[in-house]
Formats: C-alpha cells, sequence, structure tokens
C-alpha cells in the first residue's frame, strides 16, 4: 500500500538491529532507522539487484521522493543505470565547483603575469577581486553566460568608471580565452557583449596650471592633518613627475638618499624603460622622514591594512579631496600636468628636459631615444629649481603668471 505523509512522520523505529521497511510502490521503499529515515529504491539492472539512496526525510518529502524514483525509472527504460548516473552528476558538479570563474581567473593572473608589468598586475588583480570576483566568481565558469559579465560592467558604469567598465570585460574575455584553452570553457562569452558599454569622453586629468593657486595648494598639503603616508605622497607627488602607480608602489630598494636618486626598473613605467627620478633636497628630507616610519619594510608607502601591498591607488586623489579639491579641480595625475605647463610657461625650462623627466618618448637629433641617463646633470638641476621654485610659492612669495614668463 502507498505510504502516505502522516504514517511517514508518525513512522518510528523498533529497536530492530536493521531497521524497517515501508513500500510505497515501483521500488520506493522508506528505510527508518534509529538515525533517521531514508528514501530508498531498489532495481535491477543487467541481471544485478541495486539500491539507489535518494535522500532523507524529512529534507526530501514523499513527493519529492516520488518524482526521483520516476526519474530513476525513465533512465533504466533508456538503459541508463540511475546509480551510475547519480555518481557522474556528483562528480560533474564536483569538477564545475573547482572550475569557478575565480579558480580559473586566478590560474590567468599567474599563468600571463610575466606579460605585465608589476604595478599593471597588482591593478588587473585588484579589479577583478573586488569588482569581478563578489559577482561572478563563485560561478562555474561553464555557466557563466554574458549577461552575467555585463552585469558586473554595468554595475561600475553606474559608478561612472566607463574606461574601467571597458577594461573588465577585456579582462574577462582574456580570462575565458584561457579557460578555452586549457579546456575548462567552451567559448568566450564576451564576444557577444562588443558595443554593449557607453563610450567614455576622453578628458584630460585635471590640474592647477596657475603658479598663485599651486601655492594655495601646497599650503593645503602643508596643513593637511591625514595618514603619515599620505602626507609624504602628496608632498613628493609635485616634485618628482610621477604617475601615481610609480609613486605608490615605490620601493626602498629603488631609492639611493646619499646619490639623492630614485632607479624605477622598466616593469614598473609605462613606457618599459628605466627611470631616474633626481631628487632635490627637499624630496630627499621627505623621504628621511618618510624612512623613519616605513624603512623597515619593502614599500615607501605601505598599505595601512597590510605591509604586504602598496597603498591604494585612490589614496593621493582621496587626501586631495579632503583638503576640497575634487577631481574636476585637481587630481594626483595632474601634477605632471602642473609641472609640465608652469615649467614651460613660466620658468622657461628646456622641454625637452621635462619631457624627459615626465618619462615621456624623447629622441635626440638622429632620431633614437634618449637613454635613461640622458642628461642628468642638467635634469638634477632643473629638478632644484623646480623644488626651490615650490618652496616660493608655498611662501606665497610674488610669481609670475602664466603668460608672462620673461
Amino acid at each position: 500500500m502507498a505510504l502516505t505523509d502522516t504514517f511517514i512522520k508518525n513512522a518510528k523505529p523498533q529497536g530492530t538491529k536493521t531497521g524497517e521497511k515501508h513500500t510505497d510502490g515501483q521500488g520506493l521503499y522508506l528505510h527508518v532507522k534509529d538515525a533517521g529515515k531514508y528514501w530508498r529504491m531498489s532495481y535491477r539492472f543487467n541481471g544485478k539487484q541495486k539500491t539507489l539512496a535518494l535522500g532523507v526525510y524529512p529534507a526530501v518529502t514523499l513527493a519529492q521522493a516520488r518524482q526521483r524514483r520516476d526519474k530513476a525509472r525513465a533512465q533504466l527504460a533508456d538503459g541508463i543505470d540511475p546509480g551510475t548516473a547519480k555518481r557522474e552528476e556528483k562528480l560533474a558538479k564536483a569538477a564545475a565547483a573547482g572550475n569557478t570563474f575565480e579558480v580559473v581567473a586566478e590560474q590567468w593572473l599567474k599563468a600571463t603575469a610575466a606579460k605585465r608589468a608589476a604595478v599593471t598586475q597588482d591593478k588587473v588583480a585588484t579589479w577583478l577581486r573586488k569588482d569581478v570576483l563578489p559577482y561572478i566568481g563563485k560561478m562555474p565558469i561553464t555557466t557563466i553566460g554574458p549577461r552575467d559579465v555585463l552585469a558586473v560592467a554595468r554595475r561600475m558604469e553606474d559608478r561612472g568608471v566607463i574606461d574601467s567598465a571597458k577594461r573588465i570585460l577585456q579582462i574577462c574575455g582574456q580570462v575565458f580565452r584561457f579557460a578555452v584553452s586549457e579546456g575548462s570553457a567552451e567559448r568566450d562569452v564576451t564576444a557577444d557583449l562588443r558595443g554593449a558599454l557607453q563610450q567614455a569622453e576622453k578628458k584630460h586629468y585635471a590640474a592647477i596650471t596657475d603658479p598663485a593657486k599651486l601655492g594655495e595648494l601646497l599650503r593645503s598639503i602643508d596643513g593637511y592633518s591625514g595618514h603619515l603616508y599620505s602626507v609624504a605622497a602628496l608632498k613628493l607627488s609635485p616634485m618628482v613627475f610621477l604617475r601615481p602607480s610609480e609613486l605608490r608602489t615605490g620601493e626602498w630598494a629603488e631609492i639611493d638618499l646619499e646619490a639623492a636618486e630614485w632607479r624605477i626598473p622598466g616593469s614598473k613605467m609605462k613606457m618599459g624603460n628605466d627611470h631616474i627620478v633626481p631628487l632635490s633636497r627637499q624630496a630627499v628630507e621627505v623621504l628621511r622622514g618618510l624612512q623613519t616610519i616605513t624603512g623597515h619594510g619593502r614599500y615607501l608607502f605601505p598599505s595601512v591594512r597590510t605591509g604586504e601591498r602598496p597603498m591604494s591607488e585612490n589614496t593621493v586623489n582621496a587626501a586631495l579631496r579632503g583638503m576640497g579639491y575634487s577631481n574636476e579641480v585637481h587630481t594626483g595625475h595632474g601634477f605632471r600636468a602642473t609641472a609640465r605647463t608652469i615649467m614651460d610657461e613660466v620658468l622657461g625650462e628646456r622641454v625637452d628636459l621635462i619631457e624627459h623627466q615626465l618619462a615621456h618618448a624623447v629622441k635626440d637629433a638622429n632620431g633614437r631615444a634618449y637613454n635613461r641617463t640622458a642628461h642628468l646633470p642638467a635634469r638634477r638641476e632643473m629638478m632644484q629649481r623646480w623644488a626651490d621654485y615650490l618652496d616660493k610659492l608655498r611662501r606665497g612669495a610674488d610669481v609670475v603668471p602664466i603668460g608672462r614668463a620673461a
């Protein structure tokens, strides 16, 4: 006789060693033991008597147990052993669990690290861990569709970081193509998303280029009461002409305070070339003060959470905003444009020396790219003149407005 929900609920073990079996029909029965109530199905396959586990009551109800029995009977009708099919399904799920987007992305990061500069590797890893993995990281990569990836990019669009959203799509595409090459995915689903995102309007990094206003900014930096790392980074930013990524990933091994030089390997530079920053007396003073705080570690500006990583790429901009300078007024990257404009238009410094110190591509009269030591003495003098000029602006000395250079 078929089982009922009431009977199953009230069924209790009778103290026998093997428990009691209550049949429902077509091979399905409830096995009641001291440890619990178990759904089982008896069947024959290739002449052998077998038992299939269908779950535990009450997690699996009577109706669900009957559905699982019917599925098993349909498999038998197709010549499939339901026990073997169940084991294969478990193995497939286990394989999928170990084949998540996060697992594959970490494999891709490791396998392709040598192709990227260290600073780029850090940025790509941060993008993935912050903007992608929290949303699709735990999904088996074979189950992820174009709309799943698009949703990730759209979240970034909503924050206004349109260029970064496009970059994320490119990175996800590289992860998928890596998975295809490794046999853990069938295709790159991001190929269906071409043109799906907004086009970002090209903008230059905001920068203060008026000497008087730069003096105000320098005085604000002097009065800033933020974290010591942020203060030091802010004070160095106008003096060293480095991109924010190059500044924040600076290492003590690159600094020679006695020689007053910062030697940055090409792996960290945008153009891929080794770069030398002559350090003014003022820059050396800032670094000596910083050395007493972070000199025992690897980075000039370590993360406040862990000394194993450099500070966040947003630290300098966040500090500027804290002082009242929005991204539309001045940015960390903008210090480069500030120096480029004022040194050329106000101080009359040689443009080729400025460009070389900005680590831009500069060629000599024969069309050859200058090496890293080209005009180093002249650049050293220029950097000292610039630091001295910044001191004058900071003190509020009379300045020559742009357009009135002698």
